[in-house]
């Protein structure tokens, strides 16, 4: 017997759990949670976990059979190896909830290599990642253990899963890559994609400097065949290379509003699309200049800029031309080939797109080259549209050789519980230790299959600290999401954050005497990024917020000029410190809601393969806490944005957005819809990027819309006057 034994119709944990879901009374039944939790511990995890006599035995088997790497664990005493598990053991953790259990166990767990059972608990977990990611420093292991059990901190699941494993996937969330305008460079990519997907996370690639379809080859007119077919080819590749069977390859693709085959780019994702172009699992993204919202505005013509000419004119990829700037010379230059459409039109085409499949992703790419305090070009984002950090382009010969060798990006990441990082007793100290263990897996990078990526994670040891649970803590604590109070708090923990990110890698590179490539040409190096933080105080304001930060250290506009200091002097060891990606499944382990954004139901619904619907109360539910859960999809997305706004002012890279809508839209919820028709439409979703952008967000990832039909027979759900 073991849990690929485990009879279903024989134990009471699902049931218990889809309890949850009928109101008794006019109460939401929490307590099955507790019981259905408490029934999976009994029932699935205690008689299928494989016990050992000894810590030592344990060890030893794990290493013996492969599964866990030994270089790690002999850099310690094992006396110390006890010592991190006893201090792990006194904390008497226990998960909040069925699901938190629930996912752990089936996602995160180390199994046998039958699959009957389970060979580590939550804390076994987290002494692997503590011990490996501390490299032997005994103090910092300690200090990792003590982040991790009281999960103030959660690295991103690629690190959390692999990290000591014998058998694993690289400890990285995911990449990006760029094709230059050939053929030896879009076989290399595609390979690379190949590569990438096999040991790693999502594959971003802009095919924003390839030609477009019917631009001439070697003088010959009409020969080029544009970006489709390449997209076509990095689908398949994504399908095939899929990590032994164990996920999909996930890939995103890029491109600007302003290529010339930017149309039938957006068509791809079209339901009704021919087979032959139809991408049904490569995600789009869109590349949008500030020049795009004007001609917008004005109701303009716009061109579309042919990418061979450009580069031919400007002597670099069409990337890397700043099209705002330069819009008005490239529209005169008769050497270049354009296409002229109407920006409305293309506006309007974004929109119908979004409205039917969610796509494309929204990169405002001037918005992330204004804020970046790093010397180079933002040309793209990631596969969650959180990153964004520069790079440059490689030039490959004949014989696939870089003749010059550019860097690209790895995404290394990790978040603060928002809850639990404010209960800390050390809060710059917590930061500082989730610095290190980031830093340790940026240093790890061996993607050494794809030359590009190496260099550019070793030039820059980028990593990406950014949070989830905001909508947790703002229940817990009474404060409506989208109010003054909540985007006041959201700006000071955000403020601290990137204070103590940028004192953690000041102190990294004075102990090493490193700092990142060209820091010396940075708006670190020069003072000038910390003007505003030298110039305005930053600190709560309300008597609320004020309350909420009591006896956490706030730096002042002093504290500010003493740490530019600092850096002008000694450096930064990481070019990029902060980013916000999208969380799933490990927000319901941490027992919080997921990243930055609103909840979408007070007990949410999953359905778990073969398993069927499993149900999920929002973390810290009660009657107290209920009226400040709000769904996502009855709210203003403006005060969303508000939100998120809030805290982009402090992120250096950027933050992923999810957008939320009704199809029918709610009487008064937004003022332009008076009058109008109560059915979302593609002017309610140009409104809010438009809005989006005014306020500096930097990307936004899906759209999601609720549709009429799309509701669930009666649930708790639905029962707005249930209370607990």
């Amino acid at each position: 017997m073991g849990i690929k034994d485990i009879d279903i119709s024989n134990v009471t944990y699902y049931d218990l759990n889809n309890q949850i879901n009928i109101p008794v009374n006019n109460k939401i039944p929490l307590e099955k949670d507790k019981e259905a939790l408490q029934a999976f511990l009994k029932e699935n995890v205690e008689p299928n976990t494989k016990r050992f006599s000894s810590l030592e035995e344990r060890f030893k088997f794990l290493i013996e059979n492969d599964y866990i790497e030994k270089e790690f664990v002999e850099k310690y005493d094992f006396e110390f190896i006890k010592k991190l598990y006893a201090y792990l053991e006194d904390q008497h953790f226990e998960f909040q909830s069925f699901m938190a259990a629930y996912k752990f166990f089936n996602q995160y767990a180390l199994k046998t290599n039958d699959g009957n059972y389970y060979l580590e608990t939550y804390e076994d977990k987290i002494a692997m990642n503590a011990l490996y990611m501390a490299n032997g420093d005994e103090d910092l292991a300690m200090q990792l253990a003590d982040e991790l059990i009281h999960q103030r901190y959660q690295p991103a699941t690629p690190t959390f899963l692999n990290v000591g494993r014998k058998r694993r996937g690289e400890f990285v969330s995911c990449f990006l890559l760029q094709p230059t305008d050939d053929m030896n460079s879009i076989g290399r990519c595609i390979n690379s994609a190949l590569q990438l997907s096999k040991i790693g996370g999502g594959v971003g690639i802009t095919l924003n400097n390839l030609r477009g379809a019917g631009a001439p080859i070697k003088g010959i007119e009409n020969a080029a065949s544009g970006v489709v077919p390449v997209m076509k080819l990095l689908e398949d590749s994504f399908s095939y290379s899929n990590q032994l069977g164990q996920r999909q390859g996930a890939g995103v693709v890029y491109l600007s509003v302003f290529h010339p085959d930017i149309i039938e780019f957006l068509a791809t994702k079209r339901e009704n699309a021919d087979e032959k172009v139809r991408m049904k699992t490569l995600s789009l993204g869109v590349i949008v200049p500030d020049k795009f919202y004007e001609l917008v505005q004005q109701d303009a013509d716009m061109y579309l800029f042919e990418p061979y000419d450009v580069e031919k004119e400007y002597g670099v990829p069409f990337s890397y031309v700043d099209i705002t700037k330069e819009y008005d010379n490239l529209v005169n230059n008769p050497k270049i080939h354009k296409k002229k459409i109407k920006a409305r039109e293309l506006e309007e085409e974004i929109s119908k797109l979004q409205q039917e499949s969610g796509y494309p992703y929204i990169v405002n790419i001037d918005t992330m080259n204004r804020a970046n305090p790093v010397d180079g070009k933002i040309i793209m984002s990631n596969l969650c549209s959180e990153i964004a950090q520069i790079q440059r382009p490689s030039k490959i010969n004949d014989l696939q050789e870089y003749e010059v060798l550019g860097s690209d990006i790895s995404c290394n990441l990790g978040s603060t519980n928002i809850v639990n990082l404010m209960a800390s007793p050390d809060f710059g100290k917590s930061v500082e230790t989730m610095m290190r263990a980031l830093t340790f897996v940026s240093d790890q990078g061996n993607a050494k299959v794809v030359p590009s990526i190496y260099e550019g994670n070793k030039l820059s040891h980028s990593v990406g600290l950014g949070a989830m649970g905001l909508h947790a803590f703002l229940a817990k604590n009474h404060i409506q999401y989208g109010s003054p109070e909540s985007i006041e708090f959201t700006n000071v923990y955000f403020m601290l954050l990137n204070y103590w990110t940028l004192v953690a890698s000041n102190k990294i590179a004075k102990e090493r005497q490193e700092t990142f490539f060209e820091f010396e040409k940075s708006a670190y190096a020069d003072g000038s990024y910390f003007d505003k933080y030298v110039n305005q105080d930053w600190g709560p304001k309300s008597d609320r917020v004020k309350e909420l930060f009591a006896g956490i250290f706030i730096p002042t506009k002093e504290d500010w000029a003493k740490l530019k200091e600092n850096v002008m002097r000694d450096g930064l060891y990481n070019a990029y410190r902060m980013a916000v990606a999208p969380t799933g499944s490990i927000s319901y382990v941490g027992n919080t809601t997921a990243s930055l954004q609103p909840i979408i139901q007070k007990v949410e619904e999953r359905q778990e393969g073969k398993i069927g619907k499993v149900y999920y109360p929002a973390a810290y539910l009660s009657t107290d806490t209920m009226p400040y859960y709000k769904s996502a999809y009855d709210l203003d997305m403006r005060k969303m944005i508000d939100v998120y706004a809030a805290a982009q002012e402090h992120v250096d890279q950027s933050i992923s957005i999810t957008l939320y809508f009704k199809s029918t839209i709610a009487e008064g919820l937004y003022p332009w819809k008076d009058g109008r028709t109560d059915k979302m439409t593609t002017r309610d979703l140009s409104i809010i990027r438009n809005y989006a952008w005014h306020k500096g967000i930097k990307s936004l990832y899906y759209v999601r819309t609720y549709t009429d039909d799309g509701s669930e027979a009666f649930s708790v759900n639905e029962c707005e006057s249930c209370s607990i």
